[in-house]
């Protein structure tokens, strides 16, 4: 294993996720998400963390087919299993539900998995853009 920066980290986790939309998902279906991933970060810091997130799963309205899903379970994945944060936060590395660990610990714990998230949503944003945004002249 290439040992990688954790920035290169964030870059190579958001662009599998991003390369799986692209691959096993109909263009419509990603342009979607990719609009989902920009609009996030500025959602997260306006009605806080824990309310963002509730809103891509209330939104996906329990389909597993629905964009808004993935993009939860993607920063899910993130967080949980790949960051620096996964040792602390899932050490047995169960499958746990994010929402469930940010109110299960204290706010600077919750700061770190945000400020984290943000840093990891900055290129999976750019990414999702660049791979899964449907030019204008494209879309329905």
């Amino acid at each position: 294993m290439v040992d990688q920066t954790l920035d290169q980290q964030r870059a190579a986790d958001a662009l599998d996720k991003v390369k799986d939309i692209e691959n096993n998902q109909a263009k419509q279906l990603g342009d979607d998400y990719a609009s989902y991933v920009t609009s996030l970060p500025a959602d997260i810091l306006i009605n806080g963390l824990g309310q963002a997130l509730a809103q891509l799963i209330a939104a996906a309205k329990r389909s597993k087919n629905d964009p808004h899903l993935w993009l939860y379970e993607n920063i899910q994945h993130w967080i949980l299993h790949r960051s620096p944060l996964a040792k602390k936060l899932n050490p047995d590395q169960k499958s746990l539900d994010l929402i469930q660990v940010i109110m299960n610990h204290d706010r600077q714990t919750y700061q770190h998995i945000q400020a984290e998230i943000i840093a990891w949503l900055e290129w999976h944003k750019k990414l999702a853009t660049a791979y899964l945004k449907q030019p204008e002249s494209e879309q329905a």
